[in-house]
């Protein structure tokens, strides 16, 4: 099993076909991808890279990342993706704990040398161009080395809010099978399609390479390497309508342009096809204007790094059915489990808990991790007999949906009541003046905690204490309301759209 077998496919069914695109530019036919690829896999094993052996990316977007990763997997190097928006120090921790050796950046982050780094390859450089040289005629298409199923594929780092991020080690078994629930849970992908990378491809967005590759779609990388909206409309009216996948503040995003330049849904229909949601809450609020504007576009997935992509999903046709008598309850959740996956919410104990209690939410199957790098420790911690502990609270309803409550982490206990931040946070976000907001937990020496709100007003209202509390009172009770209200100019985020609750909590 080797994940680079689907692309070596598609350069013989479809040789001659545009298979990426920069902008509106072709770039490489899947022909052009497999031998690029298939280059520099033979040049890094003249490098003396061997299976096993990681390959850090240090990279904005650029259609170079697809080549690179799939010329990893092609002999079995481990990718080892990295937010380029990292400090330097945090990213040499990630050198030295992943043992990688070989690096490749692009040119705006290469103004450092990376400590641990033996081979630090810019994208742009002559030396990269020495990788890919294609016209030697030593360069031929050659199979993909053959892999066992558990064999370590990308190996990504956590986001480390709770001290040394981890590193979370993903299988071409778990790739695989992230791939074909894709076609069977989320949406069905044809040699027709598009995939535009509007997020990072060193998080979640650079997997959906996979099922796109195995369908033989078309994938479309932005010139800015940015989110812009304008930019993707503009790819869609020119390319055909695009799939995507976008964290909450991107659809965001999206559904402000197009109410700026006053499109219909059927507008928006010919430049999406599909955009698939999720790594952050998404408000019930934002989701219904979403589908105002947008129309049926939509898709929600849940999951995190230890089961990439795949727990829930709450399809469109749950999103748009808006006579279902639970229509508001299932606006609000995460959806039901994916095909490759079981899901159930559980005690401390690990034992399921009845169908409208809260418990933590507990993952099985196939596309969960094979473990922590060099931290048994914590695997052990994570998974239990074969279950990933999400670490996230949730409900399941009688029909199966999940709906999320917050992060363990983040529940805050008041008086000895349970207040999920994210319950007020929809109250909140009711109030027409109300753009963002995030609520946290403070110490508070009578209550144990209390609730503070942060706050941007949207522009051309006005907010105070005063009327959000009268807000509260209208829809939850009177305890769970916040007891201080921050308003700020923006929420702060990392560069995938979660809002940064540590940060917040420093701030207090």
């Amino acid at each position: 099993m080797n994940i680079a077998s689907y692309l070596y496919r598609q350069c013989l069914l479809r040789a001659s076909k545009t298979a990426i695109f920069f902008g509106t530019t072709p770039w490489a036919s899947f022909e052009q991808w497999g031998l690029r690829s298939n280059a520099i896999a033979r040049r890094l094993q003249k490098l003396g890279l061997k299976p096993g052996d990681r390959v850090l990316l240090l990279m904005v977007n650029h259609p170079r990342y697809l080549e690179l990763v799939f010329a990893c997997w092609w002999i079995g190097l481990v990718v080892v993706p990295v937010n380029f928006r990292l400090h330097t120090k945090e990213v040499e921790w990630i050198i030295q704990n992943s043992g990688a050796y070989t690096g490749f950046v692009s040119e705006g982050l290469a103004c450092t040398a990376l400590n641990g780094l033996t081979h630090q390859i810019t994208i742009e450089s002559h030396e990269f161009l020495e990788l890919l040289d294609v016209a030697d005629p030593y360069n031929t298409l050659q199979e993909p080395a053959v892999l066992q199923p558990d064999d370590t594929a990308w190996l990504f780092y956590t986001s480390g809010t709770t001290g040394r991020p981890k590193g979370v080690q993903i299988t071409h078994r778990n790739l695989l099978s992230m791939g074909l629930g894709y076609f069977a849970d989320v949406d069905f992908v044809g040699p027709d399609d598009h995939m535009v990378y509007a997020a990072p491809m060193s998080h979640g967005a650079g997997l959906y390479s996979v099922p796109h590759v195995i369908a033989g779609a078309c994938h479309v990388v932005p010139e800015s390497g940015g989110v812009n909206a304008q930019e993707l409309f503009e790819l869609g009216q020119a390319l055909g309508p695009l799939s995507t996948f976008a964290p909450p503040t991107i659809v965001n995003k999206l559904v402000q342009y197009v109410e700026r330049i006053a499109l219909s849904p059927e507008d928006c229909a010919k430049v999406f096809k599909t955009i698939v949601y999720g790594g952050a809450p998404m408000y019930v609020a934002d989701m219904k204007r979403a589908l105002l504007v947008m129309g049926p576009r939509f898709v929600q997935i849940y999951g995190q790094g230890e089961t990439p992509m795949v727990a829930t999903v709450l399809s469109r046709q749950a999103l748009f059915n808006q006579t279902h008598e639970r229509f508001e309850q299932r606006l609000a959740s995460v959806g039901v489990a994916q095909s490759p996956v079981l899901v159930r919410v559980v005690d401390s104990t690990g034992s399921p808990v009845p169908a409208g209690q809260t418990g933590e939410v507990a993952v099985r199957g196939d596309t969960v991790m094979k473990g922590y790098w060099k931290n048994p420790s914590a695997t052990a911690a994570a998974v239990r007999d074969g279950w990933l502990l999400t670490g996230d609270v949730g409900v399941l309803d009688s029909d199966g949906f999940l709906t999320l409550k917050d992060r363990s982490k983040d529940l805050i206990i008041s008086g000895g009541a349970n207040i999920y931040p994210r319950e007020v946070e929809e109250a909140l976000l009711t109030n027409p003046a109300v753009e963002e907001v995030a609520v946290v937990g403070t110490p508070d020496p009578e209550w144990g905690e209390t609730v503070v709100a942060f706050v941007v007003t949207r522009r051309g209202y006005e907010s105070s204490r005063e009327q959000l509390d009268a807000h509260c009172m209208e829809l939850i009770a009177r305890f769970k309301r916040p007891k201080q209200y921050r308003f700020v100019e923006c929420l702060p985020k990392n560069n995938y759209g979660k809002v940064l609750k540590t940060r917040l909590r420093e701030m207090l």
